[in-house]
């Protein structure tokens, strides 16, 4: 007999699915695919490179949501035939079943909120503490551990661009650049101030402690925009690097500094020992920089109104890791909490970029429907 637990897993999945096939124009995605590979069958395809590449990238995730959407389905079909000959022996094999395909189903949902111009590129992410010295450079380094173990359950490839340690402890600056199917769709939900409170392990008198970090995001604009910056308008600077890479690029000025003279950006690379691949990267960085800062310029124009970039403090966090006095982590925007907070910090953090992405989707759904009205 199957257990009520199990049976109500077994509903959800079907409720979930049916729900989700309301929404999803699979004829549309065949036609896309179609389309796609008609583009990249003709004989000057390649001869494009950037564009053949975006393309590519597009077949490829419509390709997936397709073949996901129908192994979902299929292996609803076998879970529903199990049903009529599972036993005592069976149910185990059953449950690990309806696991992972809960599992998927999780997945694709979230896959099918992801609506936005840039959500389909790669990011680029960087970490900074806010003030409090030692604590919250700890608190930066924590967060930069959580994020990698993310990527490493996402499978998305990373690589740090620009590191800068901390005096004491933990790091005063992280850049990295992630590589994923829906790099930045995922981590856009990220992006804000996150706060930490516990017990200081730096206080000797063991006293409780606040500290804050900044994240920040942007797309690796590369493949989907078409955006040169003029090189009369850079400044471009060799330092020598103070973050990891052995002792060549500490001896030598391998660290690139790039700055964009009409807005003052700037960007640097210095963990790598080429200062032809640090140049590289630090220019990568700087395009999106310039790119996103006119681009918010445009749409400020257009709402009449240009914000100003939040402070590291206490007002503008968007998420609270509380360890002491009692264990919790609160998205603000959201409302979503968890107790299970060793959990996140281990890089689970897929139901709070859930939640968010529903939220942002209701306010799309909302604005919609007030333009029409």
């Amino acid at each position: 007999m199957l257990d009520v637990k199990l049976k109500d897993d077994i509903q959800s999945i079907h409720n979930i699915f049916e729900d989700l096939k309301k929404h999803i124009d699979l004829v549309k995605w065949e036609e896309d695919i179609k389309i796609f590979q008609d583009k990249m069958s003709t004989p000057d395809f390649w001869n494009d490179q950037k564009k053949a590449a975006k393309i590519n990238r597009e077949l490829k995730i419509v390709k997936k949501r397709l073949e996901l959407f129908q192994k979902i389905e299929s292996d609803i079909s076998y879970i529903d035939e199990f049903l009529d000959i599972v036993d005592e022996q069976s149910v185990g094999e059953l449950t690990k079943m309806v696991s992972e395909l809960k599992r998927q189903l999780e997945d694709f949902e979230i896959e099918l909120l992801f609506t936005e111009e840039f959500d389909n590129s790669n990011a680029i992410l960087t970490i900074h503490p806010g003030s409090g010295g030692t604590e919250s450079c700890d608190w930066a380094d924590i967060l930069l551990r959580m994020y990698l173990r993310f990527f490493q359950r996402k499978g998305f490839k990373n690589g740090i661009i620009d590191y800068e340690a901390g005096d004491v402890a933990g790091i005063k600056s992280v850049t990295i650049e992630i590589e994923g199917d829906y790099a930045y769709g995922y981590l856009k939900s990220e992006i804000g101030v996150h706060r930490l409170v516990r017990i200081s392990p730096f206080d000797s008198n063991q006293r409780r402690h606040t500290s804050f970090a900044a994240v920040y995001l942007l797309p690796d604009i590369e493949e989907n925009v078409d955006f040169e910056l003029n090189e009369n308008d850079l400044k471009i600077e060799a330092f020598r690097s103070g973050g990891p890479g052995g002792q060549n690029v500490n001896k030598v000025s391998t660290a690139i500094r790039i700055t964009h003279i009409p807005t003052g950006i700037f960007a640097k690379s210095q963990t790598e020992r080429s200062q032809i691949q640090n140049k590289m990267n630090a220019m990568k960085i700087l395009k999106a920089k310039v790119y996103q800062f006119y681009k918010e310029q445009e749409e400020a124009k257009f709402q009449g109104k240009l914000e100003k970039k939040s402070s590291i403090e206490f007002g503008n966090q968007i998420r609270s890791y509380v360890l002491y006095p009692y264990k919790m982590v609160k998205d603000l925007r959201t409302r979503y909490e968890t107790s299970d907070v060793d959990d996140v910090l281990d890089g689970n953090i897929d139901r709070f970029i859930k939640e968010f992405l529903i939220m942002k989707a209701k306010e799309r759904s909302k604005d919609g429907s007030d333009e029409h009205s």
